[in-house]
Parts: structure tokens; C-alpha cells; sequence
């Protein structure tokens, strides 16, 4: 029993660790440090580990601090599998160790083939969505692990809902992933500044695509020094992104509204409380998208919306969990897949 309590207690430690990376990723992008150590796995040709700490200085600090960090919650994740094959009983669960040990690889390789191929937007988009994918496992396995999610919990009764809470909690995941997928592509191809006002963009619901409507944009950007002139035009693609995510964020706020009020009339307080937690969120997370562009992407602002919405996304996924144990969606107890029983909320 002590042995599962450290087993929970350490998945707990890899989710604030792996947070902590989330955060430090987002200081690199904000900071524009990506490209601060040029060469990897080496930084300026030290041995990572070797660097001094007197040439941390600058974009190096955030880059090689970022790759510090994520070594540790490498190592972290490696004994995490190997705990979890020794000595949890659950195959699905050796599998899902596994699956964290594999992304975290891929994780920390495209993060190389990012500085090594100069940022390119592919590469370093796939890099923040598994960053963000990464988190929501380990934070289930924290889940998984914990004593509450094995003992037998009571099925809370139904309340007779067209849609079950388990299938609104799933879409409502889905459309935050979506939205985190949206905003890191607008990051990496320079997107966040390309509409400058807020809430309208430049002055309209949907700013005009024309060629005379470009240029005069850009100008404005560049009379504004949002924009110089040495960095080219923005284009046309860069406004649909900006535009996408922010119309996106209307469907995540009303799906976030909608999970909220199914989850304020459920019985049990534990679940219950995520309603507090996700119009919270939302709440910050609006503010902060704001307060990005009016700010015109300070640090601090820019940096607290990537990891607001990160917990968004985490929360999410611990209340599909929650769903699933407390309605009657179990996990089959000798197979890698799970069951769902049809039922509605």
C-alpha cells in the first residue's frame, strides 16, 4: 500500500515538474530565446550539464533553463514507466507509462530538430502540441494512481441529459486541444500581433483581406513599431490564423460555460468543483488573451496565456476522467482499451 502512495505521490511530482516545463517553454517562445543556443544536444559546445552558469545570460537562460528542466522531467518520466511496470497490477497502465516514456522522447527530439532546423513552423508546432498532449499524461496517470481513482466509488445517478456529461467533458477536450493547437501555430508564425486591437480587429468584426486592406495594415503596424519595415508584410495567412483563434475561443468559452453548468448540478462536490475551477479559467484566460495584445505580448502576459491554457486543457481531461468513474465508464480490468457503458447524465 506505502509502495502505491509513493507511486501516486511521485506521478504527482512528474505533473508539477512537467507544469514547470510548460512554463519555461512558454518563457523561451515569449522571449523569442529559441534560437538563443544554436547547436543541441550540446549548448555552445559544453556538455549540458557542464554549461557554465555565469554565461546564462539573456535568451541562453531561458533556452538552456528550459532544456535543463526538460531533461529532469525526462529522467523523471523514465523511472515513472518503470515503477508502473513493476509494481502496478493494471496492463493498461504499463502500456500508458510506456506512451509517456515514447512522448516524452519524441518530445525532447523535436525539440532539437526545432533549434537544428532553425525554427521551422511544423516541427515547432508539433512541438508544443505534445508538449501540451505530454501534460494530460502524466496528469492521468497521477489520477490513475491515486487512491481515490481505485477504490469503488458509488455511480452517481443520471439525470436523464440528451448528452452525458462523460461526452460534453470529451467534446469540451476536444475543443480546448483544438484551440492550443490554434494558438501555437499563431505563435510560430508570427501571427499574435498581426491584428492589433481587441476586441474588434481593426475596427471590424473580421478585418478586410484586400491587398489595399494589407497594406494599410501594415503601415499602421509599422507607424505603431509593432512592425518594421526590415521584417516584410504581414500576409494574408497570418490574419486568418490570428482570426481563427480568436473566433475558436468563442466556441471554447461556450463549451466551457455549458460543462459548468452540468457539472454545478451534479451531486458529488468532488467533480462538482471543477465548475469553479473551469469558469475560472476561462475567466483569466480571456483576460490574459486580451491583455496580449493590448500589451503588445509582454512576457509575463504572453507566458501566463500559454500555461492558463494548459490548466484549462489538464482540467478538462481530469473531469473526463472524473466522468468516467463516477457514471458508470469503467476501464476494463485486463485489456488496454476501455468500455463504456451507454448511458446519458
Amino acid at each position: 500500500m506505502n509502495s502505491n502512495i509513493y507511486l501516486h505521490r511521485f506521478a504527482l511530482f512528474t505533473t508539477v515538474c512537467t507544469f514547470l516545463l510548460i512554463i519555461a517553454g512558454g518563457l523561451v517562445t515569449s522571449t523569442q530565446s529559441g534560437l538563443a543556443v544554436p547547436d543541441w544536444p550540446q549548448t555552445y559546445g559544453h556538455f549540458m550539464f557542464a554549461f557554465p552558469l555565469d554565461q546564462m545570460v539573456g535568451g541562453i537562460f531561458y533556452e538552456h533553463t528550459h532544456r535543463m528542466i526538460a531533461s529532469f522531467v525526462g529522467l523523471l518520466t523514465v523511472i515513472l514507466a518503470v515503477w508502473l511496470w513493476k509494481r502496478d497490477d493494471r496492463r493498461w497502465m504499463h502500456v500508458l507509462g510506456f506512451i509517456a516514456f515514447g512522448s516524452v522522447v519524441t518530445q525532447g527530439i523535436l525539440g532539437g530538430l526545432t533549434v537544428l532546423f532553425l525554427l521551422p513552423t511544423a516541427i515547432s508546432v508539433s512541438h508544443a502540441t505534445l508538449a501540451q498532449t505530454f501534460f494530460a499524461i502524466v496528469a492521468s496517470i497521477a489520477l490513475f494512481t491515486s487512491p481515490w481513482w481505485k477504490l469503488q466509488q458509488p455511480t452517481l445517478n443520471h439525470e436523464g441529459k440528451r448528452i452525458s456529461l462523460f461526452h460534453l467533458s470529451i467534446i469540451t477536450t476536444v475543443v480546448v486541444y483544438v484551440q492550443l493547437i490554434l494558438g501555437a501555430l499563431m505563435r510560430h508564425t508570427q501571427s499574435g500581433l498581426v491584428v492589433p486591437d481587441f476586441p474588434l480587429a481593426y475596427g471590424q468584426l473580421f478585418p478586410s483581406l484586400s491587398p489595399e486592406a494589407l497594406s494599410q495594415y501594415n503601415n499602421q503596424l509599422i507607424n505603431a513599431d509593432i512592425l518594421l519595415a526590415a521584417d516584410g508584410p504581414i500576409t494574408t495567412n497570418q490574419i486568418v490564423i490570428h482570426m481563427l483563434h480568436r473566433i475558436w475561443a468563442i466556441v471554447v468559452a461556450i463549451m466551457i460555460v455549458w460543462t459548468s453548468v452540468r457539472l454545478f448540478k451534479v451531486s458529488s462536490k468532488r467533480i462538482s468543483r471543477f465548475s469553479y475551477i473551469f469558469l475560472g479559467l476561462l475567466i483569466i484566460q480571456i483576460a490574459l488573451g486580451a491583455l496580449t495584445v493590448l500589451s503588445v505580448k509582454a512576457i509575463i502576459a504572453t507566458t501566463a496565456h500559454v500555461v492558463i491554457g494548459a490548466l484549462l486543457l489538464i482540467t478538462c481531461v481530469v473531469t473526463s476522467l472524473h466522468a468516467i468513474k463516477l457514471y458508470g465508464v469503467r476501464f476494463a480490468q485486463k485489456t488496454v482499451s476501455f468500455s463504456v457503458r451507454e448511458v446519458t447524465v
